[in-house]
């Protein structure tokens, strides 16, 4: 064992929540924050680590703070903090501890405490009435300032990247957001597959009622009822079609106000503070990589070279294998991602893959969820010694991934990180055609529904003899209705140059 007094821990975490109908008397993000902070203080046993933190650092959300981490640090006793921020993305807060835990290692911090918090439910019910709330950007008066209350400055670190995602050949067709790119990665793994449209959906909602009989068991888990594989795969008044083959019970569930917190400290100054070792939790190694930016420039829609090497690597860091994980969660803002990851992974997908019961179920607090994930993962580590578990993150459009494995056991090794970044820009980048005009075949696609809950457009993705890619729009019903029992992959069809699909 590789324990030293740098060696990092988590030695608290806290999930929080609320459900109050009323957005005028709902606590806003920044106070979901506050109350976590102190509930994970609480956990570790010792409320004075607040008051010793020196960094505070806070994970982004859908929100109009400039600083939050200032107000944090200010209402927990420890004004003079360092102060941070990530930039928007779901493999952000296990990106941030992975720094934060070598932060600790080297020395640079003490203590260290990571938080965030979302109010979707609040925003949502706060536009319908006409609300306007000074943390939200989307009600907020235009030009106004964020909240006084956050400290008003800079903080000292920005972590993250604010690069572009999406290609101007994607864009050119009305497509950017995730409900029109992850139904097309599921609708390429049925491909690759060889499975049929029925039998696919079938064992994609067998997947998914596994992850709600998760979150069933999860006390902070938002939806709590038990839902069959035929109940989240049926379009309903309750569970509306969103964007074929996913149903709303196949997205993430924004529509949630949760918050999060983790304390992370090193072995000596856990001890020093006499915070018990039954609190302890290490983390074993890291790893982070990014698939190309542009899912224009990807090799295939089913496949992520980026989880691949990362998790290969962070096998190889700590002489873990699969089997060796008693506990894993696979981000899961859609059922293609777990798939994705699974396969990169080589997890069988018989096994449970979430600890929470996912972003659908367990709730998906944008940025924010992997907070959770990884509370979770720690209270089960504790509640069976020993053990291990595997967590990763996802940010972007199957695009930015972070990896973590912990155990109440101490490492072999120091905590390692790396990044294999230079594996993933060494895979093929596709050629990209904005504008086509000819012949094309369909790689995949999905299918959009309009305000009327009816199949409306579809887009497709679609290879051309050269091997680059285009996207492309049908707009024909018969056949948009067509590519919902049929399967359109490996069909051939012709582009105009305005980007609208004929079928062949």
């Amino acid at each position: 064992m590789s324990m030293n007094d740098r060696t990092p821990i988590y030695v608290g975490v806290a999930q929080v929540e609320q459900r109050e109908d009323d957005p005028s008397a709902a606590k806003e993000p920044l106070e979901l924050m506050v109350e976590a902070v102190k509930a994970a203080a609480a956990d570790c046993g010792n409320p004075n680590i607040l008051q010793a933190s020196d960094s505070v650092r806070v994970v982004r959300g859908i929100w109009g703070y400039g600083n939050p981490a200032r107000a944090v640090a200010a209402q927990i006793g420890a004004p003079d903090a360092q102060t941070g921020i990530t930039s928007l993305g779901g493999n952000y807060v296990q990106s941030l501890t992975n720094r934060s835990f070598l932060d600790i290692q080297s020395g640079k911090n003490d203590i260290i405490i990571v938080t965030g918090g979302e109010c979707g439910r609040t925003q949502a019910r706060a536009l319908k009435v006409g609300l306007k709330l000074d943390w939200n950007p989307l009600t907020r008066e235009p030009g106004a300032n964020p909240p006084t209350d956050d400290g008003g400055d800079t903080p000292d670190i920005f972590h993250g990247s604010n690069k572009v995602t999406r290609h101007e050949a994607e864009m050119k067709r009305g497509i950017a957001r995730p409900i029109q790119f992850y139904p097309m990665f599921e609708t390429a793994l049925r491909h690759a597959n060889g499975e049929s449209v029925n039998g696919h959906l079938e064992r994609v909602s067998e997947l998914w009622a596994g992850f709600n009989k998760v979150a069933v068991d999860n006390p902070h888990a938002w939806i709590r009822k038990s839902m069959s594989a035929a109940d989240i795969r049926t379009p309903s008044p309750a569970n509306r079609a969103v964007s074929y083959p996913y149903t709303k019970l196949m997205n993430s569930n924004n529509s949630v106000d949760q918050g999060a917190a983790l304390i992370l400290t090193s072995v000596g100054k856990a001890r020093s503070l006499g915070i018990s070792e039954d609190r302890w939790v290490y983390p074993h190694a890291g790893t982070e990589a990014w698939d190309h930016l542009y899912v224009s420039e990807r090799d295939n829609l089913h496949s992520s070279p980026a989880i691949r090497f990362a998790a290969a690597k962070l096998f190889d860091l700590t002489s873990f294998g699969v089997s060796d994980m008693d506990y894993i969660d696979l981000y899961s803002c859609f059922p293609a991602a777990v798939q994705v990851s699974a396969n990169e992974i080589g997890i069988p997908q018989d096994r449970p893959l979430t600890v929470t019961g996912g972003l659908t179920f367990a709730g998906g607090p944008l940025n924010n969820y992997v907070m959770h994930s990884v509370a979770r993962t720690v209270d089960l580590l504790r509640a069976n010694p020993g053990s291990r578990g595997l967590v990763t993150a996802n940010g972007g459009l199957l695009t930015k991934h972070a990896l973590c494995i912990y155990s109440t056991t101490p490492p072999e090794r120091p905590f390692a990180w790396a990044d294999l970044q230079a594996d993933v820009d060494a895979t093929l980048r596709r050629k990209v055609t904005v504008d086509h005009d000819g012949g094309a075949t369909v790689e995949s696609y999905v299918v959009m529904y309009g305000p009327d809950g009816a199949p409306n457009v579809a887009h497709a993705a679609c290879l051309l003899d050269d091997g680059s890619r285009t996207w492309a729009n049908v707009d024909d019903l018969d056949t948009v209705g067509a590519m919902m029992t049929e399967e359109f992959c490996g069909r051939s069809g012709a582009i105009d140059g305005a980007g609208n699909l004929r079928m062949t």
